[in-house]
């Protein structure tokens, strides 16, 4: 039976400028204002991070009820509500906003539109807190779906203004096959300028198509909770590749392992490189020869950090 013998690393893979900013945020607030600061949702969707900023004093709320007087606010990597923003300012909180400025970029656009008389549909995952954000930035005329057999039911106020928009972190793949539906049902829809899936999702997914091809199999290093996460082990399946996803090395399954020789390895944009060296050690123990790395795009974005905290 074949054996592992090597580790193909796809690249780009991991955190992505707007995760970086994010945590930077949580860090110097620490730093800054002293524990605790409070942190709106996940910062970002990644068990190991969000265990490791509650060690250093964050504490994680979903609701601003749960923050007392006084406090260091942040608000997550995805984004809030109006409603959320509007309560936040009233408490008087000191505030700093993670939301990645791709997913703003989406957030003044609604905002824009909305103000031409537009309405919206929105291509996205149901309850994901990016979605609710930027939906919430609208009292009503903004319709989810969901996937192409939403696009059906959806019924806007009118269609001679209507605009989509979509999740960052969406299949490329899925994100337009459910807007070729949405342009079928609504000719006449307005399609984003440059497309709003981030440049580190659509980055992350080439990568894997490219990987796909090259190997027996796929590891993701990536929490459940993370949506690109979930995107990356769905295209690595699509292009033909077994694959897994795992939040750490002690998930590994050395049955997934057996007759594979070559095995490809990337982490969704919330997954620190801590997680996934513990996983080469892990692969190298189950007997993985050699690891390289694909060529691939070398990511040199870099997002400003709020007022108050550079």
């Amino acid at each position: 039976m074949p054996t592992l013998q090597e580790i193909v690393l796809a690249e780009p893979r991991g955190f992505c400028a707007g995760v970086d900013r994010a945590i930077e945020i949580v860090d110097r607030a620490l730093m800054k204002f002293g524990a605790p600061v409070y942190v709106r949702h996940e910062i970002v969707h990644n068990t190991y991070v969000v265990e490791d900023l509650k060690s250093r004093g964050a504490i994680f709320i979903e609701d601003l009820q749960d923050v007392p007087p006084g406090a260091t606010l942040v608000f997550s990597a995805h984004g809030v509500p109006k409603a959320v923003e509007a309560e936040a300012k009233q408490r008087g909180f000191t505030i700093f906003d993670a939301t990645c400025p791709l997913v703003s970029k989406v957030h003044v656009e609604v905002a824009k539109l909305h103000k031409e008389g537009f309405e919206f549909v929105m291509i996205g995952h149901k309850g994901h807190p990016e979605v609710e954000g930027t939906m919430g930035q609208l009292l009503d005329g903004i319709y989810l779906v969901e996937d192409a057999a939403d696009v059906a039911h959806i019924q806007p106020k009118q269609t001679q203004r209507l605009a989509v928009v979509t999740q960052t972190t969406l299949s490329v793949d899925d994100a337009a096959e459910i807007t070729e539906a949405v342009v079928a049902r609504f000719p006449n829809i307005r399609r984003p300028k440059m497309q709003d899936i981030c440049y580190a999702t659509q980055n992350r997914q080439d990568a894997v198509k490219v990987l796909s091809a090259e190997v027996d199999l796929v590891i993701v290093v990536g929490s459940p909770t993370s949506s690109n996460s979930n995107r990356l082990r769905d295209v690595a399946q699509r292009y033909g590749a077994e694959s897994y996803m795992v939040d750490t090395a002690a998930e590994l399954q050395p049955k997934w392992f057996e007759g594979k020789t070559r095995v490809g390895l990337t982490a969704g944009a919330s997954a620190p490189d801590i997680l996934v060296q513990e996983v080469i050690t892990r692969m190298r123990a189950l007997g993985a020869l050699s690891v390289r790395t694909l060529d691939g795009i070398q990511e040199t974005i870099k997002f400003p950090l709020p007022k108050g905290l550079k």
